[in-house]
């Protein structure tokens, strides 16, 4: 029989909660055609022996080792990319994101293309909360969706909106927002959230800083992606504007009143802008061409039914 049900697991370090998080998962998913993957991020602890030890006993639990660690967005990736279900549900391995909330995100998902998690009354420490917030008010200003809480990890998505979704940085807390740039509709369920079972966290002041870097990377690729010329050419063609007003101010000035324009940096300043607005204004069509290049063989669009 098919997967239904595929569950990503990004671990690292994380051998104390491995086995109790299979077991609350199985308990959930008993009746279901599902499988497990725990994908082992480079951990210097037994995390891939713990989860060596399930697969003996449940074949549904599956195993990716990276040689190094290399972050949760790229074994969230590999987890996506790997995953044979219809429908994929990641979720964090600390514990504290409860399994017991998928069956009613399911549920919700018959309506959506995919469901993301809102942890309304999060059981974490006041700064990671207060760091949470700031990175979600500048994602919504700067994306303009509405999700509440884009960095819950339980999620559960369609495997079809995964399609041609790559996934590099930190991007994995933005996913809700490329699901949306694609056109896909998507939902979201208060649940539960839990304090950490066991190990430490990796959040920290520097994948915030990391983060807020990929928001104005999703920002530009979600509004420019097709046309960059459109961004480029525009202030190529302002920065222009203003060294040309300027130049016309200079040689109005120089003729009406005979003053001298050798040392005014004005006219210095007047010329950069020109300078640097035709070069704006090229690498534009540069970067066009680059874009034409990127979607030869695919598409820019995202069809969901044909009559």
């Amino acid at each position: 029989m098919s997967t239904e049900l595929s569950v990503v697991i990004p671990a690292y370090n994380e051998e104390e909660n491995i086995e109790p998080l299979a077991d609350e998962i199985v308990k959930v998913l008993q009746g279901k055609q599902y499988e497990i993957i725990f994908i082992d991020d480079g951990s210097t602890d037994s995390t891939t022996e713990r989860v060596i030890a399930l697969n003996k006993k449940n074949k549904n639990i599956h195993l990716i080792q990276f040689r190094k660690n290399f972050g949760q967005t790229a074994a969230m990736d590999a987890g996506f990319k790997h995953a044979k279900g219809k429908i994929v549900i990641p979720m964090d391995a600390d514990m504290q994101n409860d399994p017991a909330d998928i069956p009613r995100m399911l549920s919700e998902l018959q309506n959506h293309d995919a469901v993301v998690g809102w942890r309304k009354n999060r059981a974490d420490g006041f700064f990671k909360k207060f760091f949470s917030k700031i990175a979600n008010f500048f994602r919504k200003r700067l994306t303009g969706e509405k999700i509440h809480d884009s960095g819950c990890t339980l999620r559960v998505i369609r495997k079809e909106a995964l399609n041609g979704l790559d996934l590099y940085g930190e991007m994995h807390r933005f996913i809700p927002s490329l699901l949306m740039w694609k056109g896909f509709d998507v939902g979201e369920v208060i649940v539960r959230h839990r304090p950490r079972h066991s190990g430490k966290t990796k959040y920290n002041f520097k994948r915030l800083l990391k983060g807020f870097l990929d928001i104005l990377v999703i920002k530009f690729w979600t509004k420019y992606s097709t046309r960059p010329i459109h961004l480029f050419g525009g202030l190529g063609l302002f920065f222009s504007f203003l060294g040309v007003a300027m130049g016309i101010y200079l040689v109005a000035l120089k003729v009406l009143t005979g003053a001298s324009l050798a040392n005014r940096p004005l006219l210095l300043l007047a010329v950069l802008l020109v300078v640097l607005g035709t070069q704006f204004v090229l690498f534009g069509f540069m970067a066009d061409i680059l874009v034409k290049t990127h979607y030869k063989g695919q598409t820019s669009y995202s069809i969901k039914r044909t009559l």
